[in-house]
């Protein structure tokens, strides 16, 4: 079952081995290996499909000579981007997680981890978006705020969350959206709520806050993660020239947008799919459809997203990488072309996806009971 477009619009819509969970920064998978997909040679999708899309390469990027040059002290705190970032993304941020601001949270996580606060996503997996969705392939980019905050939910990608995890309500309202405009669509099997098949087309699942701790919503917020996710919505902006689709729901997405001016990207915006403002005009905002319409007007038919969640084709885990060495000492320790966003040094954010969490972790309990009474 296919959910693109058959026929070309009328029209452009232009101006429209599994690892152990909260260990110690220092025992983290290494990157995978990514093939550069460039000179206009199709690009081999997960579900099957390919696009002649034209892709640059990623950027040439010595990441060992990188790792040499820096201080022992940035090697510990950054082991995790060295080991789990998608070399496409490290090369683009290099200079971005060594400034003084990255750093600080570094050390804030650091501290998280000392005091053993249970971190959510589990920390290999704080930046599996990068993983599923390389910097060259990123064609739309759907913006959520907070991680999922409880057991099984969050794994790195924004709306997501692992079987046998039920759909939260945000996601189920995503899923009646999707029927709406495409009536064949069905929702994945056993309530899931697995969106790899998108990511791995190259829909970037992004957060704004990339971490939480357990049970404590907003818990991480205004500690640097919002600096650096802005950061890589503005590379997108710099490096995708051929054009992304922004798909920003709820203010606080459509203020991460606001710089992305001009013909070259193209921004949707609609409420969010929470429960609590859905009704206020997300089911009837057209994104999925008009996405793959612009799309198509850029990349060609084969550019376009299969919106199919029933095919799951999860990328491999990274290569395993020996620790960076850390000294006894450290042990003990505790200008660009693209656009620019200054953030606040606070900002409020709606607890939309708290009603997510509780209302999974709900569907969680009442199901195990069902069970126990069968049993």
């Amino acid at each position: 079952m296919s959910f693109k477009r058959k026929d070309p619009p009328t029209k452009s819509l232009g101006d429209a081995k599994k690892p152990k969970k909260n260990a110690d920064l220092t025992s983290f998978f290494g990157p995978p290996k990514v093939t550069p997909a460039g000179g206009g040679k199709a690009v081999s999708l997960t579900n099957g499909a390919a696009a002649a899309v034209d892709e640059p390469p990623p950027l040439k990027f010595d990441k060992e000579k990188w790792v040499a040059g820096l201080s022992d002290e940035q090697r510990k705190l950054l082991k995790l981007e060295i080991d789990t970032l998608d070399p496409s993304w490290l090369a683009a941020l290099k200079e971005e997680i060594v400034t003084p601001g990255f750093l600080d949270l570094k050390r804030f996580m650091q501290k998280e981890i000392d005091s053993k606060q249970k971190i959510f996503p589990p920390l290999e997996e704080v930046y599996s978006w990068s993983r599923h969705c390389p910097l060259h392939k990123v064609r739309v980019v759907i913006l959520g705020q907070d991680p999922y905050h409880g057991q099984g939910q969050a794994h790195g990608l924004c709306f997501s969350v692992r079987p046998p995890t039920p759909a939260p309500p945000s996601l189920k309202n995503i899923y009646i959206a999707l029927k709406k405009e495409y009536p064949s669509f069905s929702p994945p099997p056993k309530n899931g709520g697995l969106l790899t098949p998108w990511a791995d087309q190259g829909v970037l699942l992004l957060n704004t806050c990339l971490t939480v701790r357990s049970g404590q919503a907003n818990s991480h917020q205004n500690h640097g993660w919002e600096k650096f996710t802005q950061k890589v919505i503005d590379t997108v902006v710099k490096v995708r020239t051929r054009g992304v689709v922004f798909l920003a729901w709820g203010s606080p997405a459509q203020k991460r947008c606001e710089k992305i001016s001009g013909a070259r990207h193209l921004v949707l915006k609609s409420v969010h799919p929470s429960p609590l403002s859905a009704h206020k005009g997300f089911f009837d905002c057209g994104h999925f459809t008009k996405t793959n319409e612009w799309l198509e007007s850029r990349y060609g038919k084969e550019g376009i997203i299969d919106w199919n969640l029933n095919n799951q084709h999860p990328i491999k885990a990274p290569e395993t990488q020996d620790p960076v060495k850390v000294t006894e000492t450290q042990k003990k320790d505790p200008e660009e072309d693209g656009p620019v966003t200054v953030l606040a040094e606070k900002e409020e954010f709606k607890d939309d996806d708290d009603e997510d969490a509780i209302a999974a972790i709900e569907e969680i309990a009442k199901a195990e009971a069902e069970d126990q009474k069968k049993d």
